[in-house]
């Protein structure tokens, strides 16, 4: 496909996204709270974002506010964390961003990419999370769902697994103020239809739009 149809496609794959899914949530249950989302965001790398809600819930409890978790003990935090995985290092991010978040930016979240991305394990993918959802800016959050499913529907080979270089090509193709409720709704879509194991195709609102399907190749 050449990049204008490709970027045809993608308007007619956010329209039926759309009416799938009129709410665009995020699957994190950060209740509004900006610091919620930075840490949660930290908390679900390699984990389920049902485990990391299950977690928060005592994490926050325990740790109310970034000048909790900046003076809490960091094997307190470790402890809670565990079933997260990856626990000591992401233990550590969170209070190192919460301090940060303190000492640099007055415990206010900095609204620009590059500062966010100053903040302990914070990388694009969390930053473009924060982005959307705190500030309602474009952006585009490479998810595994989103890595999967827009190399299905003929955005980019399949085989490519950059999430930056994904990024990239989805941002030249879409109207960047939808890309953060596109990809809420594509992480929807990714669990009930378009699964990685197993995509049910038969039933897939997409099916006629899917180069994955058709047998397409770049």
């Amino acid at each position: 496909m050449t990049k204008k149809e490709k970027a045809k496609r993608l308007e007619a794959v956010i329209d039926r996204l759309e009416t799938l899914y009129p709410e665009s949530e995020c699957a994190l249950n950060y209740k509004g709270d900006p610091w919620k989302l930075l840490v949660m965001g930290r908390l679900s790398a390699q984990c389920t974002d049902a485990r990391v809600n299950i977690v928060s819930e005592e994490l926050f409890s325990r740790f109310p506010t970034a000048y909790d978790m900046a003076e809490g003990d960091l094997s307190e935090i470790e402890e809670i964390i565990k079933p997260c995985g990856l626990y000591r290092m992401k233990a550590d991010n969170i209070k190192a961003a919460s301090q940060m978040l303190i000492d640099r930016f007055s415990g206010v979240l900095p609204s620009e990419m590059e500062q966010l991305l100053k903040l302990p394990g914070v990388g694009r993918k969390i930053a473009n999370l924060l982005l959307g959802d705190v500030y309602g800016k474009g952006a585009i959050v490479c998810d595994t769902h989103c890595i999967r499913i827009c190399g299905r529907l003929g955005m980019y080979p399949e085989t490519l697994r950059d999430p930056y270089k994904i990024e990239m090509i989805l941002r030249s193709l879409m109207d960047i103020e939808k890309g953060s409720d596109f990809c809420h709704r594509i992480v929807n879509f990714g669990r009930e239809i378009c699964l990685a194991r197993g995509p049910k195709c038969d039933v897939c609102p997409l099916s006629d739009l899917c180069s994955h399907k058709k047998g397409e190749r770049e």
